[in-house]
């Protein structure tokens, strides 16, 4: 078999099988069909008797079908990979050969010609010629998708029958070797249930998983155009791991397609957790971001982190005339400087290594580069790190806010933009409550400006014109530290898998999908706006373990609940609730309703808390974010006694 395979497969190859040959086999088939014409009107006797003026007249009519092969390159084509289209051009090519003919016989002096006189020979042979050709081209391609193989052949089912699953079925059937065989296409519409399509039954979601073991088949290939459906479907998807069918899809983090573009299945890939958290395709005004930043002046800080660093990817896509970028790690910012180095080598880019809490060095750098944009991502933002750190938390996360705030005003920054977290909304953490205060600093910093511009004059004597927006937003996926990284580790090393609480829930966002509504928030926003991101349908942690058991395959693989850590809450608060937000344009993005705080209080109360930070008395300190933030109510953690 494997001997026959391999000659088949260099037969009906473009160079064992040149142009020219499939050319000559249409002539045979024309000169065959023209003979079985002839002795369907005439009888054998006739054929026998006229056999070389009838071989003659075919030989003449192969010119003008010559014309329309030439046309219509029907040779051009690769037996193998026939279609339709091609089908038709045969047709097109003997319809047009055979009018050049008639009119050809009709205008020039010629002999007669035993087809061209009898139209009823001439259309019988049209119809056969046609029709074998067509056969031949048919039957080369069924048997080379039979025999084409790398010697494992899965069975697979596709989940979509629009023409995301059309155009994956297509990309599997040309492939070479076939590794693939389409045993099925699976609609979520029951109409299309039982229907056929590219020769093979439609089946609808109802039992697919018992569906596809009885078919032997054991990988599933879902359609981008039905990823986000197919997502929602839990029983669904359970199902399928259990029975140990692989799913396929477009990772997470690829782009959107386009549903134009060709679909191969390559693109494709067995599925992460990521991919199956449900999330909605995220769409912003990338023309009004990118009319904004297009030829200014960026700076980033936290430039090598999660959010940074893809604020650094989406950002760079518009071409701004400098891009600034600041962190404290090393490692990860020689990185983002490869990168960028890479792929943006005509972008005006430095790579600073700094920390934000360095001052006079901070006002260097705006001093220097005087940023239009800033967006600040830099934070310790671990929540057990920061209770047992609230000291650092404070010098970082508090006073390096506040020392790139008040430099961008200095410096006539036109925009700048925290990034916050929803641990921030009503914290019982450290860390929450260090991004609150920063929020707090912002916001009232923002209505100071302007109420009392002539209190922030620039050295030029001008007012100041910053425009401070905060953005919120829960976990990301990817993230370092996160959750999911965790579970793969553990699950790698054999479980058991940690989790704090049976009951405990998260939002989960795609990291690009978060930095798209930073964006699209830093554009609508006018100054003094905290805004919150629409994160989606929560995630029960617990299940989001087992469905990552199951997925890796792993036996006896447990899951353990070990309490909730310092500072944890149970549930994360909802961002966006109607009575706490007001809309925007953007139905993803609402701005939080908070109480607002008086600048000169702000300020007094971010000082005598950096003042207290360099006594590195937790409880201390701790005291003095409660006072400043009232609803901090610490959980799980020492500082619950200050309540």
């Amino acid at each position: 078999m494997k001997i026959f395979s391999r000659f088949i497969n260099w037969y009906f190859s473009r160079n064992a099988l040149p142009y020219w040959s499939i050319l000559l086999i249409d002539y045979a088939v024309i000169i065959f069909c023209g003979y079985l014409a002839f002795y369907l009107f005439n009888g054998g006797a006739e054929v026998t008797n006229h056999f070389w003026i009838i071989f003659l007249d075919l030989i003449i009519l192969l010119v003008p079908y010559t014309i329309a092969f030439r046309i219509f390159h029907t040779y051009s084509s690769i037996f193998r990979f026939s279609s339709f289209v091609d089908l038709g051009r045969i047709l097109l090519a003997m319809i047009l050969g055979s009018a050049i003919a008639v009119i050809a016989y009709r205008l020039l002096p010629v002999q007669n010609n035993i087809f061209l006189e009898h139209y009823p020979r001439l259309i019988l042979l049209l119809l056969f010629s046609t029709s074998f050709m067509c056969a031949i081209r048919i039957i080369v391609k069924t048997l080379f998708d039979l025999v084409r193989t790398d010697g494992i052949n899965h069975r697979i089912f596709i989940y979509g029958v629009q023409d995301g699953g059309i155009s994956l079925a297509k990309s599997i059937r040309n492939e070479t070797p076939n590794r693939y065989i389409v045993k099925g296409f699976v609609s979520p519409d029951d109409s299309m249930a039982g229907k056929w399509l590219m020769g093979v039954r439609v089946f609808g979601e109802e039992d697919l998983a018992n569906v596809m073991q009885v078919r032997n088949a054991s990988i599933l290939m879902v359609s981008p155009m039905q990823a986000e459906h197919f997502r929602e479907q839990d029983a669904l998807v359970n199902a399928l791991i259990r029975a140990g069918i692989k799913i396929m899809m477009m990772p997470f983090t690829a782009e959107e397609w386009d549903g134009k573009s060709e679909l191969r299945y390559s693109q494709l890939h067995e599925i992460d957790i990521e991919d199956l958290l449900p999330r909605e395709k995220i769409e912003v005004d990338m023309l009004a971001i990118g009319r904004q930043l297009n030829a200014n002046r960026i700076l980033i800080t936290g430039a090598a982190g999660s959010i940074g660093s893809e604020m650094v990817r989406q950002v760079a896509h518009f071409e701004p005339k400098d891009l600034i970028l600041i962190d404290q790690a090393e490692t990860p910012m020689h990185d983002i400087r490869r990168m960028m180095q890479s792929q943006y080598p005509n972008l005006s880019c430095h790579t600073i290594v700094a920390s934000i809490t360095n001052q006079s060095f901070m006002e260097d750098i705006f001093r220097h580069f005087r940023p239009d944009y800033v967006f600040h991502a830099a934070a310790y933002k671990h929540v057990p790190m920061m209770e047992d750190n609230p000291a650092i938390a404070v010098q970082n996360n508090v006073y390096g806010t506040r020392v790139i705030a008040d430099l961008a005003v200095k410096y006539g920054t036109k925009k700048f933009v925290m990034i916050s977290t929803d641990k921030a909304v009503n914290p019982t953490n450290v860390m929450g409550c260090s991004k609150r205060i920063c929020e707090i600093y912002c916001q009232s910093l923002n209505k100071a400006l302007e109420t009392s511009p002539e209190s922030f004059l620039l050295p030029d004597g001008k007012k100041p014109c910053t425009q401070f927006v905060t953005t919120r937003f829960g976990n990301v996926l990817g993230s370092n530290g996160s959750v999911i990284p965790i579970f793969k580790e553990q699950i790698a090393k054999g479980g058991p898998v940690t989790v704090t609480h049976p009951d405990i829930i998260r939002y989960f966002m795609l990291i690009p999908e978060a930095c798209k509504l930073v964006l699209e928030a830093a554009t609508m926003g006018k100054g003094g706006e905290i805004f919150v991101f629409d994160m989606g349908k929560p995630v029960r942690i617990a299940d989001l373990a087992q469905r990552m058991i199951n997925l890796s395959g792993a036996k006896n693989c447990k899951i353990e609940y070990t309490g909730l850590r310092d500072g944890e809450k149970l549930y994360e608060e909802v961002l966006n609730d109607s009575e706490q937000t007001l809309p925007t344009v953007h139905h993803k993005i609402m701005i939080a309703k908070v109480r607002e705080y008086d600048y000169v209080q702000a300020r007094q109360n971010e000082e005598r808390l950096l003042e207290a930070s360099y006594t590195y008395d937790d409880m201390g300190i701790v005291k003095i974010m409660k006072e400043i933030v009232p609803e901090f109510k610490s959980r799980q953690s020492k500082y619950e006694a200050l309540d």
